[in-house]
C-alpha cells in the first residue's frame, strides 16, 4: 500500500491530499534528522575510541552531550520561534548542524568531539520543536492527531534504521563517513524547509517575549490542566518506553544470552509494534473518541508489562517470551503517544505553541535521560527494568485517567 493511500482527498479542515502528503514528508524529515543522529553513530563507537585513543566510555559522553543540548535547544528555540516565526530558526538551526556534523569528521579529541555533539543537539533540536508547533499551526483535535499519526510513521522509522544504516556506512569507509552522512541528510532536510514549508505563524499572531513573559506563559502552561496532564503522559510514555530502549541491548546480550545482531533483530521487533499500534491509532481515529484510544492503549501497554514481570515469577524469562511483553508493551504506546501530544498542543493557541512544545520536548528529553538511570540504579537487570517501566506505566495511566477528566470538562480533544 503506497503512503498515498494512508491520506484523504481533502482533511476535514480542508487541507488538500498534497498539502498534506508534503507536510507530512517535510515535518517527518525534519523531526527525524536529530533522532537518527542520535543513534546512528553508534556501531562506530569501538573505531571512533580506537582512533582518538580514548576509552568507549569517554565517547559514550558525546550521546549525553547531544541529549543535553536537544534538550535545552527545544527550550530556547520554540519560544523564539513564537517571536520570530517558524522558519528562520528552522533553517539557522539546519545550518549549523550541518556545519557541526562536517566539525565532528575532523575532530582530534573526544572533548572537541563531546563539546561539537552538544552544538549538534543544541541546533538539532529545532526541527524536533518547531515540527511540533507547525502542525499545531494547521491543525487542532482529531486532525492534528491524524497528521501527528502519519508523521510518526515517518519519524519512528529513524531509531530502527539508524544502527542498520550506520554499521553499513562504516562497513565501506572510516567512521567520520557517519558524519559526513549526517551532514548530507542535513542539507536535504534544509533545502524541503526552505523550498515546500512555507512560514505558518503569521507577523500579526506572534507574540515578543521577554524573560518574565516567558516565565509567565510557562506558569500559565503548568497551571493549565487541559495542557499539562496530557503532557505527563507524554512525558511518562516516553519514560517507560526510553527505559527499554536504553537497558536492554546489555540485558539481552549479558542476561538473555543474545548476539548483538540477535538483539538488533529484538529492536526493529519492538519498533515494527510501535509503528502497528501508531497506524493501528489512525484507522481507529473515525470510529472512536481519543479518551477511548488512550485507554485501550494503555490496557494493552500494561499487559505488556504485566507478561514481562509474569514470565519472570514463573520462571520462564527468555529471549522471545520477554519480546513478546515487549511488542504489547510498544504497540500500546504507539496508540497512546499520538493522541496525548496532540491533546496538549490542540489545548494552546498556535500564538503560544512554540512555547508549549519546548516545554514538552524539553521535559520529554530530560525524562528520557533520568527516568531510565532512576529505574536501574540498582543495576540493569530485567528485573530491575520491568519495575521501571511498570512504575512509569502506573503514572502515564493515572496521568490518563486524569487527562480524561480534564476534557470531560472542557472536550478540545475532537476538532
Amino acid at each position: 500500500m503506497s503512503a498515498a493511500a494512508f491520506i484523504p482527498p481533502v482533511a476535514a479542515d480542508g487541507h488538500s491530499r498534497r498539502f498534506i502528503a508534503t507536510m507530512v514528508f517535510v515535518l517527518g524529515a525534519l523531526s527525524a534528522t536529530a533522532p537518527i543522529a542520535i543513534d546512528l553513530y553508534l556501531p562506530a563507537f569501538p573505531a571512533m575510541a580506537d582512533a582518538l585513543g580514548t576509552p568507549e566510555s569517554r565517547i559514550q559522553l558525546t550521546l549525553t552531550s547531544m541529549m543535553i543540548g536537544m534538550g535545552l535547544g527545544q527550550a530556547v528555540i520554540g519560544p523564539l520561534s513564537d517571536r520570530i516565526g517558524r522558519r528562520k530558526p528552522l533553517i539557522v538551526g539546519m545550518i549549523v548542524f550541518t556545519a557541526t556534523s562536517l566539525v565532528c569528521t575532523i575532530a582530534t579529541s573526544a572533548d572537541l568531539l563531546i563539546a561539537m555533539r552538544f552544538v549538534q543537539g543544541l541546533s538539532g533540536a529545532a526541527g524536533v520543536v518547531v515540527a511540533r508547533a507547525v502542525i499545531r499551526d494547521h491543525f487542532e483535535g482529531d486532525d492534528m492527531t491524524r497528521f501527528t499519526s502519519k508523521m510518526m510513521f515517518v519519524t519512528m522509522l529513524a531509531p530502527m534504521l539508524g544502527p542498520i544504516v550506520g554499521a553499513q556506512l562504516i562497513r565501506f569507509g572510516p567512521w567520520q563517513t557517519v558524519f559526513v552522512f549526517m551532514a548530507a541528510l542535513s542539507v536535504l532536510t534544509t533545502f524541503l524547509v526552505w523550498r515546500f514549508l512555507p512560514e505558518s505563524l503569521p507577523e500579526t499572531e506572534r507574540r515578543a517575549m521577554g524573560g518574565r513573559e516567558f516565565a509567565a506563559s510557562l506558569g500559565v502552561l503548568v497551571r493549565d490542566a487541559r495542557f499539562i496532564a496530557p503532557t505527563i503522559v507524554v512525558i511518562m510514555n516516553f519514560s517507560m518506553l526510553f527505559t527499554y530502549v536504553s537497558t536492554f541491548s546489555f540485558i539481552s546480550q549479558q542476561e538473555l544470552g543474545a548476539s548483538a545482531g540477535v538483539y538488533s533483530l529484538v529492536f526493529a521487533v519492538g519498533t515494527l509494534a510501535l509503528l502497528a499500534g501508531n497506524q493501528a491509532n489512525m484507522i481507529a481515529i473515525n470510529r472512536s473518541r481519543p479518551e477511548q484510544r488512550m485507554i485501550v492503549g494503555m490496557v494493552i501497554s500494561l499487559a505488556g508489562v504485566g507478561w514481562i514481570g509474569g514470565v519472570q515469577l514463573a520462571g520462564f524469562a527468555g529471549l522471545w517470551t520477554v519480546t513478546g511483553g515487549i511488542v504489547l508493551m510498544m504497540l500500546g504506546c504507539g496508540i497512546v503517544f499520538p493522541n496525548a501530544g496532540a491533546a496538549a498542543m490542540s489545548s494552546q493557541s498556535p500564538q503560544v505553541a512554540g512555547t508549549a512544545s519546548a516545554f514538552m520536548g524539553s521535559t520529554q528529553m530530560a525524562a528520557g535521560g533520568i527516568m531510565p538511570a532512576l529505574a536501574t540504579i540498582g543495576g540493569v537487570t530485567l528485573a530491575n527494568m520491568t519495575l521501571g517501566v511498570a512504575a512509569y506505566g502506573l503514572v502515564t495511566a493515572a496521568a490518563v485517567a486524569w487527562t480524561i477528566r480534564v476534557y470531560r470538562k472542557e472536550p478540545v480533544l475532537a476538532a
